[in-house]
């Protein structure tokens, strides 16, 4: 990144240089799940406050400790260049020292590590092992000498740990049991959460391209992506009527519809734009969307 663009695009004050690096944007993807999953719980009659907070705190320090080593990791490798679309990159735009932003990525896993050893206290070993994979696969997506995100695989492990793991992770907190319903509800969360993934990665595909990343969208190429992208959120509304044709859920579970015109219009933007700042602010409502959408599927939930 050019010395302007890193002046001008840098915020005044440390706490605003951190809040740049957490990239708050990706965060409706931890705290998405944890609100279903609870809601669930909650519905049928079990809910523990202190794990429904420790699992909240868990979940979005692990999002922001891979933020921060995402951000490390692709400075070391040179990935982050000065030509990315995207927003400014706080160590590969000199804006923090790299062992600043390592020992924050410390700071930030060893919060959900706390936080995590309350959960395993109550709900049993078990969760030690969820809770070291999710930390390792945040590590890992750009980090250690083959990271998967480089290979076309983070989309995957995003609806793995964003979706599967983290919803039916809140629910077995509180009931310390496993329900169907608690992965079919995984589902829908966990593929609109990865389509933020997509949009990233999309705006992304010609650097990405440049530096070496074979990330799924320059793999597929632009045009499969956005249909990927479609498809994702295409499968994430058809999934709450047929949790309801299940019995899972009664017809309270279609009010994530009530999002949809929003949806609507973000395949129209990421099937159509190429520009940085057009597939930005997709990004940012595709956040948004997730956001919504779950806070209507656990009212819909509790309502059921």
């Amino acid at each position: 990144m050019t010395s302007a663009r890193a002046a001008a695009a840098a915020p005044v004050g440390a706490l605003r240089l951190w809040l740049v690096a957490a990239r708050p944007r990706t965060l409706p993807a931890a705290i998405a799940p944890v609100l279903v999953g609870s809601s669930l719980a909650l519905s049928e009659g079990t809910f523990r406050p202190l794990a429904f907070a420790c699992a909240l705190v868990g979940s979005v320090f692990i999002q922001i400790g891979t933020n921060l080593s995402n951000d490390y990791s692709d400075a070391r490798r040179g990935a982050d260049t000065e030509d990315r679309l995207g927003p400014v990159r706080v160590t590969a735009g000199g804006l923090m020292p790299p062992r600043q932003v390592l020992i924050g990525t410390y700071v930030a896993f060893g919060i959900a590590v706390a936080a995590g050893a309350y959960l395993i206290a109550i709900a049993g070993w078990q969760l030690l092992a969820v809770g070291l994979a999710s930390i390792l696969a945040g590590v890992l997506y750009t980090g250690g000498p083959r990271p998967y995100g480089y290979e076309g695989l983070g989309e995957v492990f995003v609806f793995l740990f964003f979706g599967v793991v983290a919803v039916v992770g809140s629910y077995y907190v509180q009931t310390e049991e496993l329900a169907w319903e608690a992965f079919s509800l995984s589902v829908p969360v966990g593929l609109v959460a990865t389509a933020i993934l997509v949009v990233n990665n999309l705006r992304d595909i010609e650097t990405d391209r440049r530096a070496g990343k074979r990330t799924l969208a320059v793999r597929l190429g632009r045009a499969r992506t956005r249909r990927i992208y479609a498809a994702m959120l295409a499968l994430a509304y058809a999934s709450p009527p047929l949790i309801w044709l299940g019995g899972g859920l009664d017809g309270w579970a279609l009010l994530p519809w009530l999002t949809l015109p929003l949806a609507v219009r973000l395949v129209r933007v990421v099937g159509t734009r190429t520009d940085g700042p057009s597939l930005n602010r997709a990004l940012a409502d595709t956040g948004k969307l997730l956001a919504l959408f779950s806070l209507l599927l656990s009212g819909g939930i509790l309502l059921s």
